[in-house]
């Protein structure tokens, strides 16, 4: 578990700044969430309904080159209102503002001419004549006809009144609807012949994708439907829209002032947002929601085509349309978006972003958050990232489905920045941490460890078990014989110089071989093997590392020698004494609460410390007990004797250490070997005699460094005939002073 304060602390600090952005909802998630909210309808755009609700009829191209230039006489659009009446159009929506009189008009042409004879003739002829807005209003007034206002940010001085009526359920809607203060509405000629009167307004996002439309403006204290719901009321011939907000019987509010609910009009219920927005559901641009205004005129549309229908007319044609970006497409008439509101709220095609939304996906990020944060210090790196992918998958996938199958729009914006937001703090954190740790593993073992074994256990620190643990081990201790004798006449400088010569080769030979340095003390090195990382073959690495010492020491010699040559100086030898031993001991780290070190304890270690003495005793430079000779045969072991040292009932098994495991299979050894056990049999035996004679034949055959060994086997037997006068079993070497 890694749940410690370098990984709280940054995941702290995040989970705070989560909470704040999932309470304060910056807007750049209404960026994102919108992004996410496209994606879903143009991975899955709403199907268009081929004998849908609405038709389009369209001032193109075609007909403008067939009817002349726009505006045109309003003469001409009463005609087709007249055709589209006649076809059965279950209501007909102009989506233009005819908020200044026909300039097609006769009057309006003669107040563009000057004073004089013909200018007075007309008026005469003109006088009490029929108007072209008189003309459309009249025949508005026999249709289910719905005009166009758009509401302003400024005053205007145009009073207009709805058509619709209202009635209001729950709390005052009012101060939840988009307020403006001025209106370009139609002539009032023509407001007061028209069955409803709509806004064309629509909620602007940043990026100007008409997304939102509300339902409902208010002019000061005046209510305006948009011009999609006015359609719909017109074609249902309904006079009154019921608004149904907060605190409203059957709506759960606990009190607060939450906004619009609903809005029926008729026996059709629309959900809404709180501003009495809604989202509608679009489908891409279809050609058979259109109709040509010049085929309707040249009385080629079908009866079917318009018949029970709600018809919108208004301009496509290029330069003349007002040009939107839907979630769909960058560039759609105007018209077409008010017609697919239409379709929208007759189908039943709401997109809903229900209250409880914003705070459902807080609550979901912050708890995923939590839950990841938790689980990151247990997990394996690959196991996190598959964990957090498969999350943010999860979050995508259900708010998919919840636009797919309920039309819900849930953002997976906040749970997935969350998600992705505590992985790389989380793994930022962890990360550092575990380079920290690793500089420390590096620092506290980096002088005692060879280079290879520390990074196994930067890599890995799982391999270091703090606090103590059992462990098979082999044992090195190591001195330097007659220190006294070496340092005498040295000063400070020139035995440090020396130390350090002769402690730099001795240390790399035991790091070279996997080793752990355990302390220095003085001159003497105390290491192990197998700890704090398993090292395979432990036994052997040591017994490798041992002949190595043998060897750098021959060399620290030498150039010892050559150097005390050079000055005329007198050259002593230093020598070694090495003593190893394997098996069970305490490892980890000892010591006090104000300081400890990484160190070994156990039986094991203080039988390695006394065969470092008895090798000073036998006259050699390595000597081993049975346990290590067991677990690395190979090499080339002399039995010594059997031993029993000061506190220990057990008897110990000696050997001395004569060469590598290719010496070891040599003529030579094997002659040597059998010699030697030849003399330790007869010894054994009670045949001190022979003993004593071969002792002495094998000092003088043996290399010249062993023979002091075999001088001092002699001179032991020969003490043991004199003290036993050749009778009896010889005892165990007892070495109480070791």
């Amino acid at each position: 578990m890694r749940w410690n304060k370098p990984y709280l602390v940054p995941i702290i600090a995040m989970f705070t700044i989560a909470i704040i952005t999932g309470v304060t909802r910056p807007l750049v998630f209404d960026d994102l969430g919108n992004f996410v909210f496209d994606s879903w309808q143009r991975l899955k755009p709403r199907p268009f309904e081929h004998d849908g609700p609405v038709r389009i009829v369209a001032i193109d191209e075609a007909s403008l080159l067939e009817l002349g230039q726009w505006p045109w006489p309003r003469t001409r659009l009463a005609e087709a209102t007249r055709t589209l009446a006649e076809l059965g159009a279950a209501a007909i929506a102009f989506d233009i503002i005819f908020n200044e009189p026909d300039r097609a008009s006769a009057e309006s042409i003669l107040a563009t001419l000057s004073s004089g004879a013909l200018r007075d003739g007309l008026s005469t002829q003109l006088l009490g004549a029929e108007t072209n807005d008189q003309a459309f209003a009249k025949r508005l007034g026999d249709i289910p006809a719905v005009l166009s206002a758009s509401l302003l940010p400024g005053s205007s001085t145009r009073d207009l009144a709805p058509k619709a009526g209202f009635a209001y359920a729950g709390d005052d809607p009012l101060p939840f609807l988009v307020a403006f203060d001025g209106i370009a509405g139609p002539l009032p000629v023509l407001a007061a012949a028209a069955k409803g009167i709509g806004a064309i307004n629509w909620l602007p996002d940043r990026d100007q994708v008409v997304r939102r439309v509300p339902l409902l403006v208010r002019l000061k204290s005046a209510v305006f439907p948009s011009l999609a719901l006015e359609s719909v009321r017109v074609a249902e011939a309904a006079t009154t829209i019921l608004v149904r907000a907060s605190n409203a019987s059957g709506q759960t509010a606990f009190g607060q002032q939450t906004g619009i609910n609903a809005l029926k009009v008729g026996d059709r219920e629309i959900q809404t947002g709180a501003n009495a927005d809604v989202r509608p559901y679009y489908t891409a641009s279809q050609s058979e929601r259109f109709i040509s205004f010049g085929r309707l005129l040249r009385n080629e549309v079908a009866r079917n085509e318009v018949e029970g229908r709600i018809v919108l007319i208004g301009t496509t044609a290029t330069g003349l349309s007002d040009v939107r970006a839907t979630p769909l497409e960058p560039t759609v008439a105007g018209v077409e978006i008010h017609a697919q509101i239409v379709e929208a709220l007759i189908g039943n095609a709401i997109l809903s972003r229900p209250d409880w939304a914003a705070p459902a996906e807080t609550l979901l990020g912050l708890a995923a958050f939590v839950l990841v944060a938790l689980l990151l210090p247990i997990l394996p790196p690959l196991a996190a990232v598959a964990l957090v992918s498969a999350a943010v998958l999860l979050c995508c996938a259900a708010s998919f489905i919840s636009f797919d199958r309920a039309k819900i729009l849930l953002d997976p914006t906040f749970p997935s920045l969350a998600l992705v937001g505590v992985y790389f703090a989380g793994t930022l954190s962890l990360w550092r941490a575990d380079r920290i740790a690793r500089q420390r593993i590096r620092l506290a073992f980096g002088k005692f460890l060879a280079p290879a074994v520390v990074d196994r256990l930067a890599a890995d620190p799982r391999g270091l078990v703090l606090g103590g643990e059992t462990r098979e081990l082999t044992i090195m201790f190591s001195d330097l014989r007659n220190f006294s004798g070496l340092s005498e006449g040295l000063d400070a400088q020139e035995l440090t110089r020396f130390m350090n010569a002769f402690l730099t080769p001795m240390t790399d030979a035991i790091l070279d071989h996997e080793g752990t340095i355990d302390k220095y003390v003085g001159d003497a090195i105390v290491a192990f093997w197998n700890a704090p990382l398993d090292v395979p073959d432990h036994a052997a690495k040591a017994v490798g590392a041992a002949l190595r010492m043998r060897r750098e020491l021959a060399a620290f010699n030498a150039a010892r020698a050559q150097a005390a040559g050079e000055l005329g100086e007198t050259f002593t030898p230093a020598m070694i004494g090495i003593g190893l031993n394997a098996g069970p001991c305490s490892v980890g780290n000892m010591g006090s609460l104000r300081r400890f070190d990484y160190s070994v304890l156990g039986d094991t270690v203080n039988l390695a410390a006394r065969l470092e003495r008895v090798s000073k005793l036998y006259h050699v430079d390595i000597v081993a007990a049975e346990s290590v000779v067991r677990r690395a045969p190979q090499f080339a072991w002399l039995e010594l004797d059997w031993v029993r040292v000061k506190g220990r009932r057990e008897v110990t098994t000696i050997f001395g250490l004569a060469g590598d495991a290719d010496y070891a299979r040599s003529d030579e050894f094997a002659e040597w070997r059998r010699a030697n056990e030849a003399m330790l049999a007869t010894y054994r035996a009670g045949d001190i005699t022979r003993a004593h004679s071969h002792a002495r034949t094998l000092c003088d055959e043996v290399p010249s460094a062993w023979c002091a060994l075999y001088r001092s086997m002699a001179a032991r037997f020969g003490d043991v005939a004199t003290r036993q006068q050749g009778t009896g079993i010889p005892p165990i070497r007892i070495l109480d002073s070791l």
